[in-house]
C-alpha cells in the first residue's frame, strides 16, 4: 500500500533515534508514537499545571487536504491519568515548528505522574482535512434551523438526552 502522503520530519533531538523514531507501535496501529524528549524526569502533580513537553521534531505535512492530530497514548490516559492540557492537538499543513506535546494529569488525588525521558506520552495520527463551503445566514432565519424542519439541535444543547 502506497502512502498518500510524503512528510517530512526534521530530528531536533538526537536521542530519537536511539530509542526508534519514527515508528508506530504495530503494523496496523494509526498513531505515530511521540516520546518525551526532556533532560530529566518530569513529576506533574495531580490537577496540577500543564507542562509542555518538546517530542524533539519538526514536520512538514504542507499538503492542505491533510493534518496531524496529537492524542495522549490511550493507556496512559486510562491508567495513569495522563491526558493533553488542550484535549487533542492539531497540526496545521502549513505549521514546520517543533512539535510540543502539552501533558496534564487529570487525577484528582493520589500519586503524581512521573515522565522519564524518551517515555512514549503520546501518539500522532495523520488525517485528512475537508473544507467545505459555508453560508452564512441571517440570525432571524434562526426559528428554523439548518436543514429540514425540525432537524436535531432545537432542544439545545444535549436534548436528546441520555439513552
Amino acid at each position: 500500500m502506497s502512502p498518500d502522503l510524503a512528510v517530512e520530519i526534521r530530528l531536533l533531538d538526537a536521542r530519537l533515534s536511539g530509542w526508534g523514531f519514527p515508528r508506530w507501535g504495530s503494523a496496523a496501529a494509526a498513531g505515530l508514537d511521540l516520546h518525551a524528549c526532556l533532560d530529566a524526569a518530569l513529576d506533574l502533580p495531580p490537577q496540577g499545571p500543564p507542562a509542555l513537553i518538546p517530542a524533539g521534531f519538526s514536520l512538514a505535512i504542507r499538503d492542505p487536504g491533510w493534518c496531524g492530530l496529537v492524542f495522549p497514548r490511550s493507556g496512559l490516559g486510562h491508567r495513569e491519568g495522563l491526558v493533553l492540557g488542550n484535549g487533542t492537538g492539531v497540526i496545521d499543513a502549513d505549521y514546520e515548528g517543533p512539535l510540543m506535546i502539552s501533558a496534564w494529569n487529570r487525577n484528582p488525588g493520589g500519586a503524581g505522574l512521573r515522565i522519564e525521558p524518551g517515555d512514549r506520552i503520546a501518539q500522532l495520527v495523520f488525517t485528512r482535512v475537508t473544507r467545505p463551503t459555508l453560508t452564512l445566514r441571517a440570525a432571524s432565519d434562526a426559528a428554523e434551523p439548518a436543514g429540514a424542519a425540525g432537524a436535531r439541535g432545537t432542544g439545545g444543547f444535549g436534548s436528546t438526552g441520555r439513552r
